[in-house]
């Protein structure tokens, strides 16, 4: 059974950062692709940022893009998505994904089959 679980968010001041953690069970963090969305209160799950399997050629929404880094530890079967600079329009449910085999658009909410449960980042300003 596969499991995902988030961890690291919290409430930070505008300008500082956080580092989500995603420890995976049930699969290999190195084998799939693997995924960070988020949801805001009234707001679509969108995409945050993705790591393909293999070689790991990373992926990002243009709104993080030179602000978040997203990494693996195939040791630690663990996914990370580092954030700096937030803003206070980054407050959201950050979830972690798991892509099918065969994931098509790495963006799109229905290449992935696996999620976490979520953890909630809030930015004040």
């Amino acid at each position: 059974q596969v499991q995902l679980v988030e961890s690291g968010g919290g409430l930070v001041q505008a300008g500082g950062s956080l580092r989500l953690s995603c420890t995976a069970s049930g699969l290999s963090v190195s084998s799939r692709a693997m995924g960070w969305f988020r949801q805001a209160p009234g707001k679509e799950r969108e995409f945050v940022a993705a790591i393909t399997r293999g070689g790991g050629s990373t992926h990002y929404a243009d709104f993080v893009k030179g602000r978040d880094t997203i990494s693996r530890d195939n040791a630690k079967n663990t996914v990370y998505l580092q954030m700096n600079s937030l803003k206070p329009e980054d407050t959201a449910v950050y979830y972690c994904a798991a892509a099918r085999t065969y994931y098509g658009v790495i963006y799109s909410l229905g290449a992935y089959d696996s999620w976490g449960q979520g953890t909630q980042v809030t930015v004040s300003s």
